[in-house]
C-alpha cells in the first residue's frame, strides 16, 4: 500500500485568518490519524504564515504516527528540527512572495550548502528527504548527498496532466529506484489526477494537503481521506503506457 501523508498547513491558515486557536491543526492531525493517515506533514515556513513553532512542538508530543517537518534549508530551521527530532524532514525551496511551493529544490546547484545541513539532520536521527523536480541532474545530486528519500514535485503535472509531464515523472521514478532512493511524490494532487501518479514505479508515499482539506469542508476529513485512498488504490489498478517499453 502507498502511504498517505496528510498536510495540515491550511488548517493553520484558516486559524490565522482570524487569530486565536481555532481551528487547531493538532486536532486536525489527530483526526487524520484516526481516519487512517500514515503520517502528518507540516511546513514551518520562515515567515510563519500558517504553522507556528508551538504547533510543531505540540504535533511532536501528540502524534503516534510519523511527523514530516517540511522546511527551508536554513540554519534556523535545521536548529529547530534538530531539537524537535521529528521522524523526517523534507527540505523544500521557499520564497516569501510565493503563495505555495512553486518548484523543486535546486539540489545540483546547492550541493555544498546542503551537505552540512543534511549531515546535521541525519546526526539527530532524522530521515531527510529532498523535494525536487523530476530532473536527472537533481536526482543524481540527491544520491551524491546520500539523501535516502526524494519527493518528486508533481505540480507541473497537476497543472498540465499530459503524457509528457507524466513521462518525466516516470523516468525520474525509474532513476531514483536504480540509485536506491526511496520515492515519494506530492503537490497539487486531487482524486481526479492522482491515479497515474499512484502508478509511478517504486512509489512509497504521497503527501497531500490542500485538496483534502478543501474537500473536508464539504464531506468531513475522514471521508476526504477515504475518498483519496480509494482514488489511489483505483489508480494503482489501472494500466498505463510506459514509453520505456
Amino acid at each position: 500500500m502507498i502511504r498517505l501523508g496528510i498536510n495540515i498547513d491550511h488548517v493553520a491558515t484558516l486559524r490565522n485568518a482570524r487569530g486565536g486557536t481555532h481551528p487547531d491543526p493538532v486536532n486536525a492531525a489527530l483526526e487524520a490519524a484516526k481516519h487512517g493517515a500514515d503520517g502528518i506533514t507540516a511546513h514551518l515556513r520562515e515567515d510563519r504564515r500558517h504553522i507556528r513553532d508551538e504547533d510543531m512542538r505540540r504535533l511532536k508530543a501528540a502524534l503516534t504516527i510519523p511527523l514530516n517537518f517540511e522546511m527551508a534549508a536554513t540554519d534556523e530551521m535545521v536548529a529547530i528540527a534538530s531539537a524537535l527530532r521529528p521522524h523526517a524532514c523534507c527540505l523544500v525551496p521557499e520564497r516569501r512572495q510565493e503563495v505555495t511551493t512553486e518548484g523543486g529544490l535546486d539540489v545540483a546547484g546547492q550541493k555544498e550548502a546542503l551537505a552540512p545541513k543534511i549531515r546535521q539532520l541525519q546526526a539527530a536521527g532524522i530521515r531527510v528527504s529532498l523535494f525536487i523536480d523530476p530532473d536527472a541532474a537533481q536526482i543524481h545530486a540527491a544520491a551524491a548527498l546520500n539523501a535516502p528519500v526524494i519527493e518528486l514535485h508533481t505540480g507541473s503535472y497537476a497543472e498540465d496532466p499530459s503524457e509528457d509531464a507524466l513521462a518525466r515523472l516516470r523516468d525520474g521514478a525509474y532513476l531514483a529506484g536504480s540509485l536506491g532512493i526511496e520515492l515519494h511524490a506530492g503537490h497539487g494532487l486531487t482524486t481526479t489526477n492522482v491515479g497515474p501518479i499512484a502508478r509511478l514505479p517504486g512509489l512509497k508515499e504521497l503527501n497531500i494537503g490542500h485538496f483534502i482539506m478543501g474537500e473536508a469542508i464539504f464531506v468531513g476529513l475522514g471521508q476526504a481521506i477515504t475518498d483519496m485512498r480509494h482514488a489511489i488504490e483505483k489508480g494503482k489498478g489501472e494500466t498505463v503506457y510506459d514509453r520505456r517499453k
